[in-house]
């Protein structure tokens, strides 16, 4: 058994940040996501951090899509992170929590007027442009209003990466971005300049996600270093930024290697200086878009165990009162995690069990042939590394409420979303009134 940040083992029981489980689920009850907050600080600095020690001008920013509430968001602005968001719900609750609005980056594919709106209205501090459609509606807006807008062009580089593997041709099949291999690039980078109320800062790119190595980024980063430097050549431009996403990996299971933040950073910043070098380019400030590697293992989701099932000479199996409706990675991608009963944490793990959803799905299974201690009705289960995309990818299907979100440091834990109830699940339901 793996165990991460602040967890630890004290008289048979799984404590995060000082609490015991079983203090947490009295007091809140399960299916319940927990949140070490000391781990979060811990790997926030990490990134923020090295580019200081480094002596590069960045912005870190946390990207939501992970896992956004008010508290998360304030917590990211306490370590001096800016935020990225992907919709308008996203940008109402980072203003919400305060974040100031010039340190809030806005992505997505199909921004509508409205959103755009939004963002010109609160003095965000960029938007990362993603068609030519949005170009134009970007000027638009901006002539209404009378305002100028930073922006990003997101490009895709003909590098992908995932995990241990990445390539280096193809890509350009993305519902995000310009090419930059087809000429697209070069034609929203002439689009662009050529609007009154659009400021180019430079450019963007993401080239995947779960990367344990460095040699994606380092590719991507020569790309966009190259195009930048013809474009400065051909045009006098000056580059301001180059934003070179997220995407970096965590430990699920044991398989998982990923390297330690610092490391992700400091080979960005070798291959951007040396790039700036070759093109006597002024080193650009470099952005980042961490996301699972801040909040992915400093989630644990604690869930209750119910009923029991075995087929002879199949698996056994053991129901929890979650499942898809919080945590539908399992089903969707074939997610892997790892558990432990946490009121049983030390004993041996010698039961082989499938751990099983309570939603009406019979693909509703959370972890398939884990190995935990004996399983008794009313035991709690800990599945590790839930932080990003549990919560913030959780649906009402079966019309389950979603969970409580708690965030714990230092032996201390505070509710952060509280669980929704039957009466909210109902709230915007209107009656029949046609005959």
């Amino acid at each position: 058994m793996h165990l991460y940040g602040t967890q630890a083992i004290e008289n048979n029981e799984l404590t995060i940040g000082g609490v015991k489980t079983s203090e947490l689920v009295k007091e809140y009850g399960t299916p319940l996501f927990v949140y070490d907050v000391a781990l979060i600080r811990e790997r926030a600095q990490g990134f923020v951090e090295t580019f200081k020690d480094l002596g590069v001008e960045a912005q870190v920013a946390y990207a939501s899509k992970a896992f956004a509430c008010v508290a998360m968001y304030q917590l990211a602005a306490q370590e001096n992170m800016s935020v990225d968001v992907v919709s308008g719900g996203e940008l109402f609750t980072a203003l919400k929590a305060g974040v100031p609005a010039g340190r809030i980056h806005f992505h997505g594919n199909n921004k509508s007027v409205e959103e755009i709106e939004m963002a010109f209205d609160a003095n965000l501090g960029c938007i990362v442009v993603d068609n030519f459609y949005e170009i134009d509606l970007i000027e638009q807006i901006g002539a209404q209003k009378g305002k100028t807008m930073d922006v990003l062009l997101r490009v895709t580089p003909g590098v992908e990466a995932h995990t241990h593997e990445f390539i280096t041709t193809g890509q350009a099949d993305s519902k995000f971005g310009f090419d930059l291999n087809n000429g697209q690039a070069d034609e929203a980078f002439k689009v662009v300049q050529a609007k009154q109320n659009i400021s180019l800062l430079g450019l963007h790119c993401h080239i995947g996600s779960q990367i344990f190595e460095t040699e994606g980024f380092s590719l991507a980063a020569g790309k966009l270093m190259n195009k930048l430097g013809a474009w400065r050549d051909e045009t006098g431009f000056t580059p301001q930024v180059l934003n070179l996403g997220g995407g970096f990996g965590i430990r699920y299971t044991a398989e998982d290697t990923p390297l330690e933040p610092k490391q992700y950073v400091a080979d960005m910043i070798k291959v951007v200086k040396e790039e700036a070098a070759k093109l006597n380019l002024d080193v650009p400030q470099i952005w980042i878009e961490p996301g699972r590697s801040l909040v992915g293992d400093a989630g644990t989701s604690l869930y209750t165990i119910g009923s029991h099932k075995e087929v002879p000479g199949v698996r056994e199996y053991i129901a929890v009162d979650g499942g898809m409706s919080d945590n539908i990675r399992p089903a969707l991608y074939d997610a892997k995690y790892e558990a432990v009963i946490a009121n049983k944490a030390n004993e041996a793990a010698d039961y082989t069990y499938t751990v099983a959803g309570k939603l009406c799905e019979s693909g509703d299974k959370l972890i398939v042939d884990a190995a935990l201690q004996k399983a008794e009705a009313g035991d709690t289960l800990a599945m590790f590394c839930t932080g990003a995309y549990g919560y913030s990818m959780a649906s009402n299907y079966n019309r389950v409420p979603r969970p409580a979100v708690v965030f714990v440091e230092e032996g201390k834990h505070q509710l952060a979303v509280r669980r929704e109830s039957y009466e909210d699940l109902v709230q915007n339901d209107l009656p029949l009134t046609l005959k």
